[in-house]
């Protein structure tokens, strides 16, 4: 198949990529690189050095390419940025999605998966872990953009028979991730853990999140080219996991033992997410196959082996 990636030298993206090359799939990329990295564009793909927002572009390269799938990763990720600048989130997750939907519609794409965010879209969440039936009700900008990309998307299908499936992400990390921007708690640690550095946790380390390993999150994209047609569907680990516990965990795994520096909460921040996956394993017969220690353990030695490299 021909296939299109939004974010495809990202840390998601760029993993979804070589999964699709590696089964013989002809793979494009559009990146801008604002937070994707040259080193993780496969060279077996056709990269585009471009950002979604930038309308004339995206269709000149749909035009060229005519991709018949596009899983559209690309996005501003940062929720703390999207609070602190609502415009500029809206202007690259709205209405650069916008523009990735009309050059598929316009050029002919049969199918669009879209990386949404569980982790966001919900809410607070309570003692039982929503499903996609929950109403959305997110709290930020960036979760609130990528809720109203849905509803653009089952428009667009609505109106114009352009198929999708919206996975709905939870906090997903692993290998590639960046752990140099304030978002991926996970590579953060990791790379601080490793070199000896404080870790900082802001508020009382309690909020609790569901941690899910990029590999799996790769492996729904996989089944989503022929699977979960005009679906919503959640993609996480279904458990909620404390930051000081996840800190923790990594420092046995890292043999670091300083104490966590605490700071002040920080606006925007939910307390508790999970999602309930059940839909998945139905619909796309997907299911996690690395737990919350096995994939740390895979993280952590990405992040090791990355520094003995410098």
């Amino acid at each position: 198949m021909k296939i299109l990636v939004t974010g495809g030298a990202g840390f998601i993206g760029s993993n979804i990529v070589d999964a699709l090359i590696a089964k013989g799939d002809k793979v494009s990329i559009i990146d801008n690189l604002s937070t994707g990295n040259k080193k993780n564009i496969n060279p077996q793909s056709a990269f585009y050095k471009a950002d979604i927002s930038n309308e004339k572009k995206v269709f000149e390269i749909f035009k060229k390419e005519k991709p018949e799938i596009v899983i559209h990763e690309a996005a501003q990720i940062d929720v703390r940025k999207s609070v602190l600048d609502p415009a500029y989130d809206a202007k690259v997750n709205i209405m650069g999605s916008i523009n990735i939907l009309k050059a598929a519609q316009d050029s002919g794409v049969k199918k669009i998966i879209f990386a949404s965010s569980g982790g966001t879209i919900y809410g607070e969440c309570g003692a039982k872990a929503p499903d996609e039936n929950v109403c959305g009700n997110p709290l930020s900008p960036y979760g609130i953009a990528k809720f109203s990309v849905e509803f653009y998307i089952k428009f667009y299908w609505q109106i114009y028979g352009l198929k999708y499936t919206i996975l709905r992400y939870a906090n997903v990390f692993g290998p590639r991730q960046d752990p140099f921007g304030e978002a991926g708690v996970v590579a953060i640690f990791a790379k601080r853990m490793l070199a000896g550095e404080d870790i900082f946790i802001y508020g009382d380390g309690k909020q609790m999140r569901d941690y899910v390993f990029v590999g799996d999150v790769v492996n729904a994209n996989l089944k989503a080219l022929t699977k979960g047609d005009n679906q919503i569907i959640n993609i996480g680990s279904q458990k909620a996991v404390s930051v000081l516990e996840l800190a923790k965990i990594m420092a046995e795994i890292t043999g670091y033992t300083k104490k966590p520096v605490m700071k002040p909460k920080r606006a925007g921040e939910l307390f508790k997410n999970f999602l309930n996956c059940a839909k998945a394993k139905k619909v796309l017969n997907w299911k996690p196959q690395y737990d919350l220690k096995k994939g740390i353990a895979k993280t952590i030695e990405f992040f090791d082996n990355q520094r003995s490299k410098e």
